[in-house]
C-alpha cells in the first residue's frame, strides 16, 4: 500500500531543495514530535548515493536509522529513494506562492496506516515551518 502526504512551503524552490538535501537543515526539521530529534544526517546526493537520518527520542529511550539509496534525482523536481524493501518518492511542485512537497511511500506493517500518515505529515509540517522561518 502507498501512502501520500503533502505540504505547501512558502519559499522559493532553491531554499526548499537546499533544506531537504542539507544535513544541517535535516537535523533541524526531521522529527514527528517535540520529544524526538535527528542527531545525525548524511546525504550523498547522487543516483546510487546513500542517505541516513538517525532519529532518537530525546530521553534516549529509543532510536532508529532511516537509511537508503537515491535511485532517481531531478534537481528541484523529485527525489526517489529505496530504503529496505520500500520506496519513497518526493515531488517538489513549484507555484507562484511557494512549493508543494509531496511524499509517496510504501507503508510498513508495524504501525497502522493512520499512524504512518500522521507521523510523516508531522515531519513535513516541521519541514515547512523550518524553511519558512529561515526564509523570512
Amino acid at each position: 500500500m502507498k501512502i501520500t502526504v503533502e505540504t505547501k512551503v512558502e519559499a522559493p524552490i532553491e531554499e526548499v531543495w537546499r533544506a531537504w538535501t542539507t544535513p544541517e537543515d535535516i537535523k533541524q526539521w526531521n522529527a514527528a514530535s517535540e520529544d524526538w530529534h535527528t542527531t545525525n544526517a548524511v546525504v550523498d546526493l547522487r543516483v546510487g548515493g546513500s542517505f541516513l537520518s538517525r532519529m532518537e527520542a530525546k530521553d534516549s529511550s529509543m532510536g532508529f536509522d532511516l537509511a537508503g539509496t537515491y535511485t532517481q534525482i531531478e534537481k528541484h523536481r523529485l527525489l526517489e529513494c529505496a530504503f529496505g524493501d520500500r520506496t519513497l518518492l518526493v515531488e517538489f511542485v513549484p507555484a507562484t506562492d511557494g512549493v508543494t512537497v509531496r511524499e509517496t511511500f510504501d507503508a510498513e506493517t508495524t504501525h497502522s496506516e493512520e499512524q504512518q500518515r500522521q507521523g510523516w505529515q508531522a515531519i513535513l509540517n516541521n519541514f515547512a515551518k523550518h524553511v519558512e522561518r529561515t526564509h523570512e
